[in-house]
Parts: C-alpha cells; sequence; structure tokens
C-alpha cells in the first residue's frame, strides 16, 4: 500500500538552522501541522527518510498538497522521491533523485508542472507543457505510473495529461521511425477532386463579351463630334460574363489520400519491459529555492492505490475547503487594510515632506532689512 508521509513527521533544517514546519490556523478553531518556507529569497532542503518501496509490478502514486500563501514570484514548488543511501544532512540541489514532482514559478513566462523522471542515472523531463495552478489555495497534485508505462497527472482529482513514458519521454529511442528512404509511388493518386469528364462547354460561351457599353451613359451636350470624334459610351462589366469556361470538379474515384512517408520500426529501438520501474523509493524530499516564501507543503503520500489517494483529496476538501477559502478572504481583508493605511501613511509623510520643503524654500527667499546696504555699496 505504501504510506502516507506527513508534512510535520520530514526532519530537516531551514536557513540558520531554524525548522521549517509549522502550525498553520484555518480560520475555524482548528491547526494543522504542515511544512512552510517563512524566509524570503532562500534555498530550502529537507528530507524524511520513509519505508522502502517498489513500484515492480505495481501501480505507484505520488501525491502531495501545496499552497501558495505569496505571490511566489519565482520558484519552487516540487516535491523529490530519492532512491539509494542519501546522507540527509547533505542533502540539496545535486542529490540524485529518481521522481521529480510539482509547480516551478518564475515571473509570467514560467508557470509549470515538473515532471522528471531518472532512468538509468539521467534525468528526462516530461515533453509536454503542464500549467501549475497560482492562485493562493491549497491544490493536491498527483502522479499515477502504471505497469504497462502509463500515466496519468492530476491536479485536485482532476486528469490534467495522461500518455506513455514511450512517447511522452525522451527516455527510449522511439519505436517507430519514418522511412527516410520511401518515395511516392508513380501511379500514387492524391487529387481528391479532378475535372469532371462529361462536362461540356455550353453553346455560345465564350461569346460572351467581358465589358459592355454602360447602357446608361449619355453623350455630353457639349460633344463635337468635328472635334472630339465619334462619342462611344463608357464600358463596364458584363454581369453575364463568367469568366473563363472551366469544367466542373468531381469526386477522384482513384484518390488514395495524401501520400505520407510510412513509418517503420527504428533498428535502434530496445524496449525495457521495466521502464516504468523506479529504483526502490526510501526518501522524500523538498529541495527549492524561492524569491517569495510562504509556500505550505502537507499531505504527502506515495503508495500503490489510486483510489485511495483520490479519497484523500476528496475528505481534505470536505473538511478544510470552505474554511480555507473563508480563511484567504479573512487573510485578504486584512492585507488590503494594512495596504490601505501604509499608503495614507506614506501619503501623508509626502505631504508633509513637501510643506517643509515649500517653508524652506520660501524662507531662502526673504532678504534681511539691512541687505540693501551690500546691495549698493559699490555705488556710495
Amino acid at each position: 500500500m505504501g504510506g502516507k508521509i506527513g508534512g510535520c513527521c520530514l526532519t530537516g533544517s531551514g536557513p540558520k538552522g531554524r525548522r521549517v514546519h509549522s502550525s498553520i490556523p484555518l480560520g475555524n478553531g482548528m491547526e494543522i501541522l504542515m511544512i512552510k518556507t517563512y524566509y524570503d529569497a532562500k534555498h530550502y532542503a529537507i528530507s524524511a527518510k520513509i519505508p522502502e518501496f517498489s513500484n515492480k509490478d505495481r501501480t505507484l502514486v505520488v501525491q502531495y498538497s501545496l499552497r501558495l500563501e505569496q505571490d511566489i514570484e519565482c520558484g519552487g514548488g516540487y516535491i523529490k522521491l530519492l532512491s539509494g543511501y542519501v546522507n540527509q544532512k547533505k542533502f540539496g540541489g545535486d542529490t540524485p533523485y529518481s521522481l521529480m514532482l510539482g509547480p516551478d514559478i518564475c515571473g509570467s513566462q514560467t508557470k509549470k508542472i515538473h515532471l522528471i523522471v531518472s532512468y538509468q542515472g539521467q534525468n528526462y523531463p516530461i515533453k509536454k507543457d503542464l500549467q501549475c495552478e497560482t492562485d493562493k489555495l491549497t491544490h493536491f497534485y498527483t502522479f499515477i505510473l502504471r505497469p504497462d508505462a502509463s500515466y496519468s497527472l492530476l491536479v485536485d482529482n482532476r486528469e490534467r495529461e495522461k500518455g506513455s513514458l514511450y512517447t511522452d519521454w525522451d527516455i527510449l529511442p522511439p519505436q517507430k521511425i519514418k522511412d527516410l528512404k520511401a518515395k511516392k509511388p508513380a501511379d500514387w493518386d492524391d487529387r481528391e477532386y479532378i475535372d469532371d469528364p462529361n462536362d461540356g462547354r455550353p453553346e455560345g460561351y465564350d461569346s460572351t463579351p467581358k465589358e459592355i457599353p454602360d447602357p446608361k451613359a449619355k453623350k455630353p451636350a457639349d460633344w463635337d463630334e468635328e472635334d472630339d470624334g465619334i462619342w462611344k459610351p463608357p464600358k463596364i462589366p458584363n454581369p453575364a460574363y463568367k469568366g473563363p469556361w472551366k469544367r466542373k470538379k468531381v469526386k477522384n474515384p482513384n484518390y488514395k489520400g495524401k501520400w505520407k512517408t510510412p513509418w517503420i520500426d527504428n533498428p535502434e529501438f530496445e524496449d525495457d519491459p521495466d521502464l516504468y520501474v523506479m529504483k526502490p523509493i526510501k526518501y522524500v524530499g523538498i529541495e527549492v529555492w524561492q524569491v517569495k516564501a510562504g509556500s505550505v507543503y502537507d499531505n504527502i503520500l506515495v503508495c500503490d492505490d489510486p483510489q485511495y489517494a483520490k479519497q484523500i483529496v476528496e475528505d481534505y476538501y470536505e473538511r478544510n475547503r470552505e474554511a480555507e477559502k473563508d480563511a484567504f478572504e479573512e487573510a485578504e481583508k486584512v492585507r488590503r487594510a494594512r495596504e490601505e493605511e501604509e499608503n495614507e501613511k506614506a501619503r501623508v509623510e509626502g505631504e508633509k515632506r513637501k510643506k517643509a520643503r515649500d517653508r524652506r524654500g520660501r524662507h531662502s527667499r526673504r532678504h534681511d532689512p539691512h541687505d540693501y546696504l551690500d546691495d549698493y555699496h559699490d555705488e556710495l
């Protein structure tokens, strides 16, 4: 079955040796232990050893929840699964891992979900562009990997993406490649429509002129044929003219479709029936850099039962979603009030400084009553 790793169970240190888990108020009188990053512009690394888990011949389910209490600006919100021996005191960005899952945000351009798997010591990111959630509520990220190498990625129990390790990662060479030596057969007919051989040109079709004299035109009253020549009405497009005659088009009975380069077996492809198998998982780790802290991790789960993982998400939202929304809205009210108060203080302080500058300016422009003695000294 695997096991659930609660945020409060992870051991490790944040910056300056401080623990990074804390008690998070939900606004309904309840408090739950979670892991939270506190200090801005810091690198965080924390890990927990778990009972060894192997996904050989069974489904792997990895799930956790994340809440971004602040606009993260630039930083990660992912977790890692680690295999083999890990010196937890030295756990960091260079520590090898078997799986990375979760959001990575930087500015307005990068808002992605990392899904990186390790195979034979090399890391392979998913080729698809997966968008993460960026609001300030809790969201669950779930990765399911099956023995047939198919996978599903869920966000809040909704399938965001699915596919296969064979096609969505460049782990193995492709099973099929295009036959670059193939050429379109000479008798391949890729014309979808052809001229109707039974269509004939209507009698008199070519005798219809493209332009005709304007029947509404009248010779000007001052037209002098001796000087101006014989008057001719101007030409206008002939509404009866239909252009050059063309045969009607009909479906081509010999149409074979657009020719495409055929696919052939890739001689460089060598299947690995254990492609889906990761090295036995022994640790769960969080290793991120964040410009703005305030990320809350919880509900970390490694198991082999997708239904169990789904139930955890449903139970969490049933218990906490409304309370979390209420707490968020209340926190937003406090934040806006504090922001308005700070803006008002800044405005008042700005006005004080402006008045002080104005007073100093007026004082500097005043003349001493005896200044005229100096002003006109040279004229005495």
